[in-house]
């Protein structure tokens, strides 16, 4: 029970002016005692009336005992309360399917420490942005599949994305068309009002057999908004070259290869925008933008609950007062 907390209230806080009174009323009553002679004087220590000094201690501090029962009572009276709010939120949620290039050419440095891991810590801070939506996760290369399905259990698919790694693929390439119609397959049957795709490479379509202007113009037909994110610096990169014998990535300076037109085009067809990430600043800020446009409808009523807190306050107030009374007319008496 705590006075400073921004939950407690008094449903009749007028009440409160009485404890005012109180200080007065003890003056009176002290200064009654003093006019009829009652004050006692307590015993030294080596008085044969030891036995009795508890009495008399509590016969001096009953008037402050009465005034703080009476002072409990009084605040029982103000009704203390603790308010209790509870918010119902009413979420008009997105459906967002993240689509995530795992071809080895991720591995290339000008990210830190890699395009991947970027890529992945990036999608982790927008997923922890959109509380209210649902989100699913599909990865390609080679070929594609869905890693993870429309979920709002954010927890699950942030440690899908934790453990993505190149190696979870057989068949290396960039199947972007793949990648994307994999996406809408499980977007297809959603009711929500708003789906969208983000999709993220670092390449050029050259693997599966899916064209991605098709799979664009599918997205299209259903209704889906695609978001393209072209990863990479301009020019040249430290990235794999090759594999050794003994199955270890070799890395050198590669050509960045990326299909912009297709990513423009892509994202233009189904209403969406394509974005180009040079580095991880200009990735953050792409998916920040990308939040800010795909914007959740929440409603949020608040509740008021109500807990009543007087009973403590009248209990001990009560027991104070009536204690006193008791032992003012039986254990006491003998001292007036």
């Amino acid at each position: 029970m705590s006075f400073l907390n921004e939950n407690f209230q008094f449903e009749n806080p007028w009440f409160l002016l009485l404890l005012f009174g109180i200080p007065y009323l003890l003056f009176l009553f002290l200064k009654k005692e003093k006019l009829q002679g009652q004050q006692i004087r307590l015993p030294g220590l080596t008085s044969n009336q030891y036995s009795r000094n508890w009495k008399i201690w509590l016969r001096i501090i009953s008037p402050y005992l009465y005034a703080l029962g009476l002072a409990f009572m009084i605040i029982a009276l103000a009704r203390p309360q603790e308010v209790l709010k509870d918010e119902k939120i009413e979420a008009e949620g997105i459906d967002i399917f993240l689509t995530l290039d795992l071809s080895i050419s991720m591995l290339a440095k000008d990210f830190e420490p890699n395009r991947l891991e970027a890529s992945k810590k990036v999608a982790l801070d927008f997923i922890s942005k959109r509380s209210f939506d649902r989100i699913g996760l599909t990865i390609f290369s080679g070929e594609a599949f869905t890693q993870c399905p429309l979920t709002s259990d954010h927890r699950v698919l942030k440690n899908f994305i934790e453990k993505l790694d190149i190696s979870m693929f057989d068949a290396q390439g960039t199947a972007i068309g793949m990648g994307l119609a994999s996406a809408l397959n499980r977007l297809k049957d959603s009711g929500a009002k708003s789906k969208v795709v983000i999709l993220l490479t670092d390449g050029e379509n050259n693997a599966g057999y899916i064209d991605p202007k098709l799979a664009s113009e599918m997205a299209k037909e259903l209704g889906i908004r695609l978001y393209t994110i072209g990863v990479g610096t301009e020019g040249v990169a430290e990235g794999p070259t090759g594999i050794s014998p003994n199955g270890r990535i070799i890395m050198g300076p590669t050509k960045v290869q990326l299909d912009e037109e297709l990513l423009m085009y892509m994202a233009k067809n189904t209403g969406g925008q394509y974005y180009r990430a040079t580095d991880m600043s200009s990735l953050q800020a792409i998916y920040n933008n990308i939040n800010t446009m795909e914007k959740t409808v929440m409603e949020v009523t608040v509740i008021k609950n109500k807990s009543d807190m007087f009973r403590p306050f009248l209990l001990i107030g009560m027991v104070l007062i009536l204690s006193l009374t008791i032992l003012d007319q039986t254990i006491l008496r003998s001292l007036n």
